[in-house]
């Protein structure tokens, strides 16, 4: 099975001032993160042209009044028009020199607003909640014995913003351990797999993982599947007939509202 590999999330950091930046670099500095500093406003359109930075950190800038224009900049541009923006203020004995006028203040748009001189470590952790609160997207394990459903799943999963598909399985056995290793939000699960099918899988996964929301997918959508979904407490099921034009919106109504699927009608005759 293809194993997960997680995307590394840019941060940029825009600040005139040398060792508040390494001190800052240093802090941010982890295996999830790919941290980019500018020390001009020039630097920072540049790096911006050629990186996709998730968060700003836009501390400060010679003359008065440069990082407001960068600000202004990166609200306007359609690339960085809503990324999160940590505006970084002057100590108030600079703030004369580089620090943000009224006026300026007023027109800012941003995360959160704070002044030097402030801790390194204490300004990474809040970044890392901004940033995980920006870029939080519902992690999907896709579970079924047969690739092409696999792969038309993952295609359209895909094309979603806010929904990253971090695993596959190909059985109810595997599937536990991926739920196991991976931790994902939601499980789509087929029913009728080899090794171990989808209801026991669910069973177990339930057991051991109870915050994990599993919506069963099957092309028998009878009446006795249904009733056997629900009893183990999954929080819906799909018929495969329709999985391409309900998943997505299953996957958001569980995840976001922790809302049950309404009950499919079973196929008659």
């Amino acid at each position: 099975m293809e194993e997960h590999k997680e995307k590394k999330r840019g941060i940029l950091i825009v600040d005139d001032e040398p060792e508040f930046v390494l001190a800052l670099q240093k802090a941010l500095k982890s295996d999830k993160c790919d941290v980019v500093t500018a020390s001009t406003k020039e630097e920072a359109k540049k790096a911006i042209k050629t990186i996709n930075p998730e968060l700003v950190i836009l501390g400060t800038l010679s003359p008065r009044g440069e990082a407001f224009m960068l600000h202004q900049w990166l609200r306007e541009d359609p690339k960085t028009k809503d990324l999160p923006i940590v505006v970084i203020d002057a100590p108030p004995e600079k703030q004369l020199i580089k620090g943000w006028r009224r006026d300026e203040a007023v027109m800012m748009d941003a995360e959160e607003y704070l002044a030097k001189p402030i801790e390194p470590g204490a300004l990474a952790s809040r970044a890392q909640t901004i940033l995980d609160r920006a870029t939080r997207r519902i992690k999907v394990l896709i579970v079924d014995d047969h690739w092409v459903v696999r792969d038309g799943l993952k295609s359209v999963l895909e094309l979603q913003s806010d929904i990253e598909v971090i695993g596959q399985a190909e059985n109810g056995k595997e599937a536990v351990q991926k739920v196991g290793e991976l931790s994902p939000d939601i499980v789509v699960m087929d029913i009728v797999m080899p090794e171990m099918n989808g209801l026991e899988a669910t069973k177990e996964i339930y057991k051991k993982y109870p915050e994990i929301r599993v919506v069963m997918l099957s092309q028998y959508d009878d009446e006795a599947n249904i009733l056997a979904a629900e009893q183990i407490g999954a929080y819906g099921f799909i018929p495969k007939r329709a999985a391409s034009s309900q998943v997505v919106n299953a996957i958001r109504a569980i995840h976001y509202v922790g809302k049950r699927l309404q009950r499919p009608s079973p196929v008659s005759g």
